[in-house]
């Protein structure tokens, strides 16, 4: 009973971020000095105005407002995006949007991963020895170049230079798996630079931590090897920060690409984000921005249940707490 209703209240306290993030930013629309339907129609007439402000509930304040606007997004109406010639659906951009940035998003957290955990392993176990310096010290060189700088570099030299991959554009999974990832090497490499050096180093400090914890003195006691005790009992444990911090990337990766899905043209959310403020389209901003909200807390969420099972003394310290 204590878990379930720790997990409910979890559940509550998550959907409550959900509404304030989605509501917060209602209000900055509200804020703007100037009326939304003239931004979004602005060479309509003064009687087409007035239809959309009904329309999108720009009469009802800014409550009644968040209120129709929640209601259409909990019912997959993301509203429209508003040009000269038309309109199109927000939810229609998004779906062809959405899988491109979760791809991406998780081809980066592979590669990320996969690089940074042996790296932190052998940072930890040589800490204050040659290995853990050039570890290190090649991290911090790499944290200061901006992801943009990394896919310029590797736009001019891999892909102009070299001509080994393409410089532009996105391929789905139907098109072949190598056509695929050729087109995702690069802005894939050009993301997980920086989530390397940081999880490389949460890592390391966490288990060197857990190093000197009486239970792996006491594992070296009874004479394992050093590979099973950093492997098998001291990563396991010291993994739950890096597991949040790849969850909050994750969450960040799905708006915060815009700069690399730009360079590459890839078209995803991050780059749905750009156009919605370049364009104005302040409603459609919204609803992605919701989206965005909205993955961010589901894998954190993820993250909580997963580690539980990872280190179970922190599932009990929080159904206990």
């Amino acid at each position: 009973m204590l878990r379930i209703s720790f997990w409910l209240q979890r559940l509550g306290q998550l959907l409550v971020v959900l509404l304030l993030v989605t509501f917060g930013v209602s209000l900055l629309l509200r804020l703007i000095p100037v009326d939304l339907a003239t931004i979004l129609l602005p060479v309509a007439s003064e009687e087409e105005r007035v239809i959309l402000r009904t329309e999108l509930g720009f009469d009802k304040g800014p409550i009644g407002y968040y209120l129709q606007w929640l209601g259409n997004f909990v019912q997959g109406d993301f509203g429209k995006i508003y040009f000269s010639g038309g309109t199109e659906n927000v939810s229609d951009h998004l779906k062809a949007a959405m899988p491109r940035s979760l791809l991406l998003m998780v081809y980066t957290q592979i590669l990320a991963l996969s690089i940074a955990i042996p790296l932190g392993v052998l940072s930890a176990y040589r800490a204050g020895r040659r290995a853990d310096k050039i570890i290190s010290n090649s991290l911090f060189a790499l944290s200061s170049i901006p992801n943009f700088a990394i896919a310029l570099l590797l736009i001019i030299f891999i892909g102009v230079k070299l001509a080994w991959l393409p410089t532009l554009g996105y391929a789905p999974l139907a098109d072949g798996v190598w056509e695929h990832f050729k087109y995702m090497i690069m802005p894939v490499i050009s993301l997980s630079v920086g989530l390397i050096t940081t999880y490389t180093r949460l890592l390391r400090a966490d288990m060197i931590a857990a190093l000197r914890e009486d239970y792996v003195t006491m594992a070296a006691s009874k004479g394992l090897s050093d590979r099973r005790i950093l492997w098998r009992h001291v990563l396991r444990p010291s993994s739950v920060t890096l597991m949040t911090s790849a969850a909050l990337s994750m969450g960040g990766l799905i708006g915060g690409a815009i700069v690399i899905e730009s360079i590459f043209a890839t078209y995803g959310v991050g780059f749905e984000v750009f156009a919605a403020i370049a364009g104005r389209q302040y409603v459609a901003m919204q609803s992605t921005v919701a989206v965005i909200a909205l993955f961010y807390v589901f894998f954190n969420l993820v993250v909580d249940i997963s580690s539980g099972f990872i280190d179970p003394r922190t599932r009990d310290r929080r159904v206990n707490a």
